[in-house]
């Protein structure tokens, strides 16, 4: 259990580290601020960057769905540790849109492994910012590669399975490693 919970983590922080990469510094609707930051916005960065992972999906209305995924799978502690991690953060309707029943079966206590494996499939275990995101192969936590294709256009990901994600908002920063959003889960390739 324990040698599980540490891929997991060293999985999340993987995935943290392929999110940060994939966000263009050319392609303004992946910039995580606008060109002048208010101090409003300045102080809601110091206080992301003061939460951990874990705290800033539990506190993000559009990672209701990861929050329980992750919860499920016992991961909680794991994306609150000490990093880096880069994670790529599917968003409410990245899970809504598996094929019915899917989330649903990987939610239950008997699947617990099989969804810590999809989970850690989302984090590198470093801190990858946008601005250092190049295409190529990116190993995550749980050992198995996905492929980033960094372009003028944007960020996209294509996973084990061959289905792709696109980075839809860049570099949220947490104490312990980096997120970027996704729109689509993605799968390890199947063994």
């Amino acid at each position: 259990m324990r040698r599980s919970r540490i891929m997991l983590v060293a999985a999340f922080a993987a995935l943290s580290l392929v999110a940060a990469a994939c966000g263009s510094d050319d392609d303004p609707a992946t910039e995580p601020t606008a060109a002048a930051p208010s101090p409003t916005a300045d102080a809601e960065m110091e206080m992301e960057a003061s939460m951990t992972i874990t705290d800033i999906v539990a506190e993000t209305p559009e990672f209701s769905t990861l929050l329980a995924a992750v919860q499920a799978a016992d991961l909680g502690d794991a994306l609150a540790g000490e990093g880096p991690l880069t994670v790529f953060a599917p968003t409410d309707d990245a899970f809504a849109a598996l094929p019915e029943g899917t989330l649903d079966t990987l939610l239950e206590p008997e699947n617990q492994e099989q969804l810590a494996a999809i989970l850690t499939y989302h984090v590198v275990p470093a801190e990858v910012m946008a601005a250092d995101v190049t295409s190529g192969e990116v190993e995550t936590l749980n050992g198995e590669a996905f492929t980033v294709e960094a372009s003028d256009g944007g960020v996209t990901i294509t996973d084990g399975q061959g289905n792709t994600a696109n980075v839809t908002q860049t570099d949220i920063m947490a104490s312990n490693g980096v997120m970027h959003v996704i729109d689509a889960v993605l799968l390890p390739p199947e063994n």
